[in-house]
């Protein structure tokens, strides 16, 4: 929806999706977000996401990038986002069949890549909506290869080999029996291939080396029998950064676009831009007296009087309820703690003696003038990663493009 410079879209965006056998359907009510919009809302910024993308462009050169929009594209909308930067793209890679027809169903023509798992009653849909599937197993790739036929149809695919990751994936030493079997199916065309890095993150990226080895090992059966290769990728957002000879064919940056760095410790960086900012709004205020307990399990109690707003966001929300007396939201400029437990749908902060005011805009991840905070920030607060940080952001946040 066109709003000035902004677009909204909610949780209706992302269609209630019925499967049943070959057919799918998908309903997206329509609805006036500026009638009612909540009073916590998540800001995308599309233009430093194509500056991002263009900076990882720069980084690998000539080599493809694949756009990234798994679990709701990290949080910040796999529609909008998709739309903005397909152009930009290689290709589309998504986790699940359902994000790929939903994408065709907006009108997304981009070649679309599942990267998940898959099972066997799913192949006629991927073919039905173009969609590329990852043969992971030599049975896998025969089911394909059937379905294929019985459509009339060629399939896409990419194999998955599994080089130290033991998730998904043929392993590296079997590979070449995946590979001798895709020459001989006569419905599907091969378009790439692919592995994941396990540990690129890490300080000792010994395993990641190794894993290239494994994979380059795969990719040496095209070269022995005389054989143009397909499309061969395995780096992602660390190995972007770090690991150059890993850059084949087509690179996989994920936390990296969205403008967050996979780890502090990696080299190498280059300034991409935070593309989200999560703001709420005081919606109440009072005086808590001392020795009042706050929320559930009087986790916080204070020993003189503050004054405390109330802030509605919470867990339901994805604001984790780990971070509960350890999180910080940034109102009129400044710095002030949440205290006490975070409850499904509201939460409350300290802001001592300070006055704030219903409707005063509360930031609670991005920045002010002269504060800010970042995802890895929250990642601290509630013991975990960046990924769980942008992808707990649900669909009931409202996003605003801009």
């Amino acid at each position: 929806m066109d709003n000035g410079n902004c677009l909204f879209s909610t949780s209706f965006e992302f269609a209630e999706i019925e499967v049943a056998k070959n057919s799918m359907t998908v309903f997206t009510p329509t609805i006036d977000v500026r009638d009612s919009l909540r009073a916590t809302w998540a800001e995308i910024n599309l233009g430093n996401l194509r500056k991002n993308f263009q900076l990882i462009k720069d980084r690998v050169g000539t080599v493809g990038v694949m756009l990234v929009v798994k679990a709701n594209a990290y949080g910040h909308g796999l529609v909008e986002v998709t739309r903005g930067l397909c152009d930009l793209a290689e290709c589309v890679g998504v986790a699940v069949l359902e994000e790929g027809i939903l994408l065709r169903h907006q009108g997304i023509m981009s070649p679309i890549i599942v990267l998940g798992g898959i099972w066997g009653d799913q192949i006629p849909l991927f073919i039905e909506h173009d969609l590329i599937l990852s043969a992971s197993s030599i049975d896998r790739l025969l089911q394909i290869d059937d379905a294929a036929g019985a459509t009339g149809k060629r399939a896409k695919v990419h194999l998955k080999i599994d080089t130290g990751m033991e998730r998904v994936g043929i392993h590296y030493f079997n590979a070449n029996k995946l590979q001798e079997t895709a020459l001989k199916c006569a419905n599907v065309d091969v378009l790439g291939i692919y592995s994941h890095f396990a540990n690129a993150e890490a300080e000792d990226i010994s395993h990641t080396k190794l894993q290239l080895e494994r994979f380059m090992e795969v990719l040496a059966f095209y070269e022995k029998r005389s054989i143009n290769r397909p499309t061969a990728h395995i780096a992602n957002s660390a190995a972007v950064l770090r690991l150059p000879e890993s850059h084949l064919d087509m690179v996989r940056p994920g936390l990296l676009l969205y403008g967050v760095h996979p780890s502090a410790n990696i080299p190498g960086s280059i300034d991409v831009l935070p593309a989200m900012a999560w703001k709420s709004r005081v919606v109440y205020f009072k005086v808590v007296p001392k020795e009042h307990p706050v929320s559930y399990g009087s986790t916080w109690i204070s020993d003189h009087p503050v004054r405390m707003v109330t802030i509605p966001v919470g867990y339901g929300d994805g604001y984790m309820r780990c971070m509960s007396n350890r999180s910080q939201v940034i109102i009129n400029n400044r710095k002030y703690p949440q205290v006490g437990t975070i409850c499904m749908d509201q939460m409350m902060v300290n802001i001592e003696m300070d006055s704030a005011y219903n409707g005063d805009e509360v930031i609670l991840l991005g920045s002010s003038d002269n504060s800010c905070i970042s995802v890895e920030d929250m990642a601290v607060w509630a013991n975990t990663v960046p990924y769980e940080v942008l992808t707990s952001i649900n669909t009931r946040v409202p996003r605003v493009y801009v």
